[in-house]
Order: structure tokens, then sequence, then C-alpha cells
């Protein structure tokens, strides 16, 4: 899983604990020392998502488009990955001399099988949590809200 996920999610829970007025790219990527035209393509694709909305003008930028309890780490790893599976099964077991010794295959591959299974676990597990969940688990250090909002002040 890329970098942007982790980015796309910090990006998230600190836009909720300034309180949702819209902050600039820059300003957000200044405050983890990220370079803002990466982290402005992760908010680009958060925004094709739904998840954030860009506003306008000298006072602009980038708020939630909906509140944290709405978004789950699915959303946010498909707005940033795709939603494409993850294991792609290319067929190796028809390949080399395994493949030249043994019958065409008439089932489906048991390795492809287990590994949609074991993403489809992971997929229900991502969609059951959502970024509220995570930003209770932040409440419970006082002091991450106000270093969040002295990095964007």
């Amino acid at each position: 899983m890329a970098k942007g996920v982790e980015w796309a999610l910090h990006t998230l829970l600190n836009l909720d604990m300034i309180g949702g007025g819209p902050v600039g790219s820059g300003q957000l990527a200044e405050a983890h020392g990220l370079s803002a035209s990466y982290l402005n393509k992760q908010l680009q694709l958060l925004a094709r998502a739904g998840l954030v909305v860009s506003v306008p003008g000298p006072r602009g930028g980038f708020r939630l488009a909906r509140p944290l309890e709405a978004i789950t780490l699915l959303d946010v790893v498909e707005a940033i990955e795709g939603g494409t599976q993850l294991f792609q099964c290319t067929e190796i077991r028809c390949c080399g001399r395994i493949g030249e010794l043994s019958p065409p295959p008439t089932g489906a591959c048991a390795v492809n099988a287990a590994m949609r299974r074991a993403e489809q676990a992971w997929r229900q597990a991502l969609a059951a949590q959502s970024l509220a969940d995570i930003r209770a688990e932040l409440d419970r250090t006082p002091t991450v809200r106000q270093i969040v909002r002295s990095a964007l002040n």
C-alpha cells in the first residue's frame, strides 16, 4: 500500500481537529514536512471520492466533505489506491515444467481463492472502522489536538 494512504488518513484527521475550516494544501503539507505537490495529489483523489471539498479563493483550501463517522478506512484506501483487487492471479500453475506436465486446470486456482477470501476479510475490517474511531483513540492523548492546531495555524 502506498504512503499516500497514510498521508490521506492523517490529513483527514487533521482537518477534523482544526475545526472544519478550509486549510491550504501547502499548509497541510508543511505541517508534516511533506511536499505540497505530493499531498495535493492525495487531496485531489480524496476530493474525487467525496471525502474532502476544495474551497476556492484566497482563504480557501480543503475541508472535510462529511463527518468522520461517515468515512471508513476502506473509503480512504479506495480513494487513494482505487478499488482494484490487490492480488492478481496470473495462472502460474500453468507455466513452466509443472504446466507442461499437468492437465489443463478445470477449477479455480486454490491460491487465488485463498487470496480473494483474505482480501475480502481485510476490506470488511477496513469498512467496519471509521475515522471517528481513530479520532477517539487520538483524543485519549489531549496534546495531539493542540499540536495539530499549532502546526496548522
